[in-house]
């Protein structure tokens, strides 16, 4: 069986990623079942050994499939007592339905799914084995290889003033890790942090479970940033720090006008806050972004953190963040924590950076996310005519939903999952409950050609579940 002559449209990965779903579906799931290993997959579907890995990461980050040391990958089984009712906990009822067999997860943003350089990073790993063989590689680098750092540094240096050196570059395992080491060093436990809202459920959890008081600025229907709100809670809140977003705000698409960067730059001097910036999606605007809010304000009170995963994909999960400030602290957190990186994966990514070739990847993944966007927009048209609004998305690979009708979208979720598709109900973006008749919904997933069939089924559990 050879897979790259079969739907010339797809990366061989996720032909694998298709097989790898009937293969899970067609086998017994009462309990885990080991999957085929990579070197048996690659010789069964002539693919590269990478191809099949990179399929099985974001079968593993969908939650169907786990690995165990020395043994191999396995399926998830399906757990007779799964957290599918409405009295469970949102986002456990989310990841129980996507390692459920046969669904189509429509609830994630990835955004390298319709880009890959897997095989790339392959033929710079075998360059730089030959070149550092194991017995010469750095047994110990906690904050990640120099070359790396460096090339990240080099990146978000934008003048003599506002310059980054690859001491101040810190790369983790994963986003995770980072942020859990941000809130150490950070001391926010019992302290104010002012959010935007929607914000990543992975972020909000963080901070809720660290014991940080979370206040949610909402931003206004129309993409507007709520100045004087914000101004207030500066005021007379004890803000220790403020999270936004340096250029598109996800899910909610919401991007800060040059006169709004100012003011809150401003604002954040005038109160001597902290900004922790989100770059996650930075890279990701499909039009050039205005200034990002690190360029404007007080680099001592500054620190930004992203991932190379939104971008490469999985096999590139790692988490970064830059700070001029806390360099003790935070070089003590990342050597307790003792990552296991690859530093010849470090090296290959930074050779991608020195070349060129991440640039022109970016160049490529932009432009295919813009393009699914805009079909998908048709769909949403086509297929949910009056039932939703939305804004185009201006980056990344999800639209942000909001139902016309008043609906309850716990039903919604549950009526599509009963129908084998996941959505991610807006309020799972929220700490205190707001975004209830939003819900984000992906356009960049593979595998599946009944997205019309998923968003009809849409269409009928909002009218099904209007209050």
């Amino acid at each position: 069986m050879k897979l790259r002559g079969e739907r010339q449209a797809d990366f061989a990965y996720q032909a694998v990623y298709r097989y790898m779903i009937n293969l899970i579906n067609e086998v017994s799931l009462e309990t885990p079942v080991k999957l085929p290993s990579l070197r048996q997959l690659s010789s069964r579907l002539k693919v590269s050994i990478s191809t099949i890995q990179y399929a099985y990461s974001i079968l593993e980050k969908e939650g169907r499939i786990y690995s165990v040391a020395k043994s191999g990958y396995f399926a998830w089984p399906v757990a007779t007592n799964a957290p599918t009712t409405t009295d469970a906990d949102l986002l456990e009822r989310l990841y129980a339905a996507t390692r459920r067999p046969a669904m189509v997860v429509l609830s994630g943003d990835e955004p390298a799914l319709l880009g890959s350089l897997d095989g790339a990073l392959l033929t710079l790993e075998r360059q730089l084995i030959r070149r550092y063989p194991h017995h010469l590689q750095t047994r110990s680098q906690p904050s990640g290889v120099w070359e790396l750092r460096a090339a990240l540094a080099a990146r978000y240096t934008s003048s003599p003033t506002r310059c980054w050196q690859a001491d101040e570059v810190y790369i983790g395992a994963d986003l995770r890790g980072v942020l859990e080491i941000l809130i150490d060093a950070l001391g926010l436990k019992g302290t104010v942090v002012v959010v935007e809202s929607p914000c990543d459920y992975l972020v909000l959890r963080l901070l809720q479970g660290a014991g940080v008081r979370v206040i949610e600025l909402p931003w206004h229907a129309d993409g507007r940033f709520d100045l004087t709100t914000f101004e207030h809670l500066l005021r007379h809140e004890p803000v220790h720090l403020v999270l936004l977003s340096s250029g598109v705000s996800m899910p909610s698409g919401s991007v800060l006008s040059v006169q709004e960067r100012l003011q809150v730059a401003h604002l954040l001097d005038r109160f001597g806050c902290w900004l922790l910036e989100n770059d996650t999606f930075g890279e990701l605007s499909f039009v050039p972004s205005p200034t990002a809010l690190r360029h404007l304000v007080n680099p001592e009170r500054l620190m930004v953190f992203s991932s190379l995963e939104k971008i490469l994909g999985p096999e590139a999960p790692f988490g970064f963040v830059l700070s001029r400030q806390l360099s003790g602290e935070l070089q003590r957190q990342f050597l307790l924590r003792a990552f296991r990186l690859s530093s010849i994966r470090q090296r290959a990514i930074a050779r991608l950076y020195e070349s060129g070739r991440f640039d022109q990847h970016l160049q490529t993944l932009r432009q295919r996310l813009r393009e699914q966007a805009q079909a998908m927009g048709h769909r949403l048209d086509e297929r949910l005519e009056g039932r939703v609004s939305y804004r185009m998305p201006g980056a990344g690979a999800s639209f942000w939903l909001q139902s016309t009708a008043a609906v309850d979208m716990h039903q919604v979720f549950q009526r599509m999952v009963t129908q084998q598709v996941v959505i991610a109900p807006g309020e799972l973006f929220s700490l205190s409950g707001l975004h209830q008749q939003h819900m984000r919904l992906s356009h960049a997933f593979s595998g599946h050609p009944n997205l019309d069939i998923a968003l009809d089924t849409l269409a009928g559990a909002l009218l099904q579940s209007k209050l």
